[in-house]
């Protein structure tokens, strides 16, 4: 092996690295924009590029010494940097979740350890006035040996964390080398068992940074707030000799506030010298108006430009208070993650994610699991986000070791922490990896507070890490759900953890938090209502419990994207993403990648859209109808609703428009108060009546443009009647023509002939197996009643429940059939039950069939369910109608798609789509596209209409694939359509909930009436 095994040595985690320091990029003058243009300094010199790559599945299989002068890298491959090599055709990629992708025996990884030698050429122009050369690597997995001009320069590992080293005495003017060998895995991959595809490679850049020889090395800045006036004190630590030093502070418009000169001061920690300034009547930076100060850092030819932020954040009782203003966070866990370049993050991908989740009514972001790339908190703290800074920590896999006999949860848990958690070998690799975090992005106000990592456990290692968190940044909030989970053999400090943490609680367990006496610091969900594939469904539910416990600070959502690889096209045109298991990989978790609240390719779910809706800045607490006196409760925390919204209403009958306007006066609502505007509508007196408030961005900021939509209530108006006139004519529809219906009878089948049409009614099954109407199909194959739904990556716990009751493969039984024949009509009665092989009847029905001589056929269904059974998927009828029905028109919930726990984004009125147009295609194939609180239902092809309508609101489901199908493939792409249009006409579904890795489905929410009482009538008819 040509390089020593510190990658398998506890005690070196670096070798030359300079100490940690503030993230910032000198320049010869000021340079406002560093966030998005940092390379427009002339004292920085980015490397990245098409770099010389060869790849080794064995750090042994290396022997030639690729970084000496003169050695010939042609026959090496080329790489893009930053890149990741599994992007590129070396080694494969793997995602899991937990387990540890080699064997766990720390600190060693495997011997047959893949590496990647790296090579690049750069030419350097020295700079007099700058002479000192500083090479940064902002992240490298899993470590990295680095050499330049054939000397070596040193070690690092930490995959998320820069790396920096002086490369002065070895760098030349004109023509250098840079040699770098990564390896897969180092001691370090035991404390970085994050949840995402394990990659490997230079993913972040790569650049050199020129200083004088004398330069500031590291600065703190800390502020404080009186009454009418903030002071911002600023620490500072040199290279080399000091240097005279002068700071300026600038407000947002460019005018010098303050300014001082650095001076000695005592030692604190690294710094020796300081400067304070003064701001009188300071603007405070919070996340609704991110104010931000210019400081300026001059000392000899050289400028730093930076940003500062005015606020305090701490914790006063049970509370989290911002600026003295009690707040909720409205978080998600994000982390870096593009379908094609992996962990490969650019500014533009970036703003990208952060104008949406900014437009989608987020205010915090958790940087799961591991610290960012820099810019990405320069961006946070001009666009206003509160950030959770995790540090680059998780040995989840520790909680997975093999436990014998006792391999049950609480054993596990009991021993997690012994690996590495309480152990005190890794006491330096745990410290090292908090303060680079927290060194790095101590400057940014966006940081509020301090995460120790994820599902690591608890003991010495972290004990230690808090007490240093706390000591160097008291004015920050700490964070570690994991404390949790420790042995019960001592007693541990809690004391340094502002905040108690836990994931995907239930409601009855926060309930129990709020009313237990001991309890001492506010609730913090730090991951909660899991966002995969379809859901999640208790959004509200959540919600509303944070609104009204004060105790409860929020939470945040996992998580924002969906990871996948992207493969290209699939010959049906579909995008092929391919998630765990995909790439032939051992041991993986399969989609469990696939739960973010977009797609792989930032394409909005459902879920962000009802996350949206129900995070909306304003909300109507209550209207008189009578006096129309309407109020308004503000959520924000900093804003008034009047400087903040527009509002425009609708008042809808039976789907159409009856009146609209704007709200010509916002009131001037304070931040967390009510107030009320007078709204006086028109409601006929027969209809479903609706009033929908519609709120707009005031005025532009930095990610949202005026205008844009910030989300809207929906209220239901009373009136005499409030049926819905269209839907009531159809289901009480008459036949007009004089005619009857002939019925002819064998062993099985009842022939229904009038006019219009021919039915045939099967004995067997209580269904009708054909139905002609005016000499066109109805039905492409027999109708049935149907339980079954594709299981959600919601009921991933459920559906074993589900797949043992065998309602999959639901049988439906008649035992007996008798009609009657009236002038008009023919009645049909059958008793059912529905069961399934190998399991006993689970429903017994009553279902009653009138046929009216114009074709209508309605149902009336009485079912009782077993309930030893567990709740039912959904229960209704399935009709296999032509393909060509492709048009459909509805009065219902749209037109998101929606369920009994998921349907605040979704609004009623009249709406028309397609049939494609209807299906919502998650990449791992389940149940989509339900609209509920739905009167009717139209679908249409060239020249035939089919009605459905019910006397009460009803659910329904269009599709061109079978659930069986949608069970039955692991991708989109794979999914082929059924020659049919699948129409599902529910009772309703079960709830959506977000038991994928959260607490089961609500009681509320779940299918488990003992009995069900369900009609509806389907009515055919010429175009």
């Amino acid at each position: 092996m040509i390089v020593p095994a510190y990658f398998e040595d506890l005690l070196i985690q670096s070798e030359n690295a300079l100490p940690n320091r503030a993230y910032f990029i000198p320049a010869s003058n000021r340079l406002d924009d560093t966030a998005e243009h940092r390379e427009r300094s002339d004292r920085f010199q980015l490397l990245n590029g098409d770099w010389k790559f060869r790849y080794y599945p064995s750090i042994h299989d290396l022997t030639e010494l690729f970084y000496e002068e003169g050695f010939d890298p042609s026959a090496y491959d080329t790489i893009p940097v930053p890149s990741v090599w599994q992007n590129h055709g070396y080694d494969q990629h793997q995602y899991t979740n937990i387990h540890y992708p080699f064997p766990a025996d720390p600190p060693f990884v495997p011997q047959d350890n893949p590496c990647g030698a790296y090579l690049t050429s750069f030419t350097y122009a020295k700079d007099e006035k700058a002479p000192k050369a500083y090479l940064n690597f902002e992240g490298v997995d899993s470590c990295l040996y680095v050499w330049l001009n054939g000397e070596y320069v040193g070690y690092n590992q930490i995959s998320h964390s820069t790396s920096e080293f002086d490369v002065t005495d070895k760098i030349r003017e004109g023509e250098n080398t840079l040699a770098v060998l990564v390896l897969k895995w180092c001691d370090g991959s035991y404390l970085e068992d994050q949840d995402k595809f394990r990659t490997s490679g230079i993913f972040r850049d790569v650049y050199i940074i020129k200083r004088p020889e004398n330069h500031v090395r590291d600065y703190f800045v800390t502020t404080q707030q009186e009454e009418d006036k903030a002071t911002v004190r600023v620490r500072f630590a040199f290279a080399g000799e000091s240097v005279p030093t002068v700071i300026r502070l600038l407000d947002a418009e460019d005018r010098l506030i303050d300014a001082a000169e650095v001076t000695t001061k005592e030692h604190i920690g690294n710094y020796t010298h300081q400067a304070i300034l003064n701001i009188p009547q300071p603007t405070l930076w919070n996340p609704e108006k991110p104010y931000l100060y210019t400081m300026l850092v001059e000392c000899e030819n050289e400028i730093i430009t930076d940003r500062v932020g005015i606020r305090e954040i701490k914790v006063d009782g049970m509370q989290v208070f911002l600026n003295g203003t009690p707040i909720k966070f409205r978080g998600v866990n994000r982390h870096d993650s593009d379908p094609v370049t992996g962990p490969v993050i650019s500014v533009e991908h970036m703003k990208r994610d952060l104008r949406m989740i900014k437009e989608h009514n987020f205010n915090a972001i958790r940087t799961s699991h591991y610290p960012n790339a820099p810019m990405f908190y320069q961006l946070c703290d001009q666009y206003g986000f509160l950030v959770i800074d995790e540090a680059d920590h998780e040995s989840h896999g520790a909680a997975e070791l093999y436990c014998g006999e006792n391999d049950v949860w609480e054993n596990h848990t009991e021993h997690w922490n012994e690996p590495f958690a309480d152990n005190p070998k890794f006491l330096e690799a745990t410290m090292e990896r908090t303060q680079r975090c927290v060194q790095r992005d101590k400057n940014r106000p966006c940081v509020i507070c301090w995460s120790m990592g994820n599902e690591s456990a608890y003991g010495c290692c972290f004990e230690a890490a808090l007490a240093w968190t706390k000591n160097f940044d008291p004015a920050r909030l700490t964070h570690y759900e994991s404390a949790q989970y420790r042995s019960r053999k001592r007693k541990y400090d809690f004391s340094n953890i502002d905040l108690y943490s836990n994931m995907y609680p239930a409601l009855e367990t926060l309930q129990e938090y709020v009313d237990d006496p001991e309890s001492d610091k506010p609730y913090l969900m730090c991951e909660y209502s899991h966002a995969m594939g379809n859901g999640p469904g208790d959004l509200e539910d959540y919600w509303q419990f944070i609104q009204a416990n004060e105790c409860m600070c929020g939470g945040f959502i996992w998580e924002w994207c969906d990871h996948a690889i992207y493969k290209g096209k699939a010959p049906n045109g579909k995008g092929m993403y391919w998630y765990g298991g995909d790439h032939g990989e051992y041991p993986h978790d399969g989609n469990f990648c696939m739960d973010g609240l977009v797609y792989p390719d930032r394409r909005p779910h459902t879920g962000l859209m009802e996350y949206k809706n129900i995070h909306r800045p304003v909300r109507v607490v209550d209207y008189d109808q009578a006096t129309g006196q309407l109020t308004l409760h503000n959520y924000m925390d900093f804003v008034s609703l009047q400087d903040y919204i527009t509002a425009s209403y609708q008042v809808t009958c039976d789907g159409a428009l009856v009146q609209e306007g704007q709200l010509d006066k916002i009131p001037a609502i304070a931040p967390h108060m009510s107030g009320t505007v007078t709204l006086n509508v028109q409601v006929p007196a027969k209809g479903r009546c609706f009033l929908k408030i519609s709120y707009f961005a005031k005025n532009n900021s930095e990610l949202i443009s005026e205008g844009f939509d910030l989300g809207f209530d929906e209220i239901t108006l009373e009136n005499q009647d409030d049926r819905n006139q269209i839907a009531l004519a159809y289901w009480q529809r008459k036949a007009i023509l004089e005619d009857s219906i002939s019925v002819t009878e064998d062993y099985r089948y009842l022939t229904l002939t009038a006019a219009n049409f021919t039915y045939r009614y099967d004995k067997f099954t209580g269904m009708f197996a054909r139905m002609t109407y005016q000499g066109m199909e109805l039905l492409d194959r027999p109708m049935d009643l149907n339980v079954w739904r594709a299981p959600t990556d919601n009921d991933r716990k459920l559906k074993a429940d589900w797949f043992a009751a065998h309602y999959d493969k639901a049988i439906t039984r008649a035992y007996n059939t008798h009609f009657v024949a009236m002038d008009s009509e023919v009645r049909i009665h059958s008793d059912l039950s529905i069961g399934a092989i190998a399991v006993q009847r689970f429903m017994t029905v009553e279902i009653d069939w009138t046929v009216t001589v114009a074709g209508g056929v309605c149902a009336n269904i009485l079912t009782k369910r077993n309930i030893e059974f567990p709740e039912l998927p959904r229960f209704g009828l399935r009709l296999f109608v032509p393909e060509n029905m492709e048009q459909v028109a509805y009065f219902g919930l749209g037109p998101m798609e929606n369920y009994i726990d998921k349907r605040n984004a979704a609004s009623h009125g009249l709406y028309r789509d397609t049939v494609d147009g209807l299906q919502e295609d998650y990449i791992r194939p389940q149940e989509n596209g339900a609209h509920g609180s739905c009167d009717y239902v139209l679908l249409e092809s060239d020249k035939l209409r089919l009605i459905a309508v019910g006397p009460e609101p009803f659910s329904f489901n269009a599709s061109h694939y079978t659930q069986e199908e949608l069970t039955e493939k692991a991708h989109n792409y794979e999914l082929n359509k059924c020659g049919s249009t699948v129409l599902c006409l529910d009772y309703r579904q079960n709830g959506i909930g977000s038991a994928s890795c959260g607490p089961v489905l609500q009681k509320k929410y779940k299918l488990i009436d003992e009995t069900i009482d369900f009609a509806i009538r389907v009515i055919p008819e010429l175009k």
